[in-house]
């Protein structure tokens, strides 16, 4: 069984408790980071989207 977390999920997971995405707590340029990221943007890119058409 791998217990390693998953970047992308973590990232996902972030979003949905309105972490901002500054908070990547990998290191800049690797993988991981790049992941996550990734992760983040699926779900709060649309979100972040709909609230700037708001404004």
């Amino acid at each position: 069984m791998n217990s390693d977390p998953d970047p992308f999920e973590e990232g996902q997971r972030a979003a949905r408790q309105n972490i901002p995405a500054g908070a990547n707590p990998y290191q800049d340029g690797s993988d991981e980071h790049a992941l996550w990221a990734a992760g983040h943007e699926k779900v709060a890119g649309p979100r972040e989207a709909n609230e700037s058409e708001g404004s």
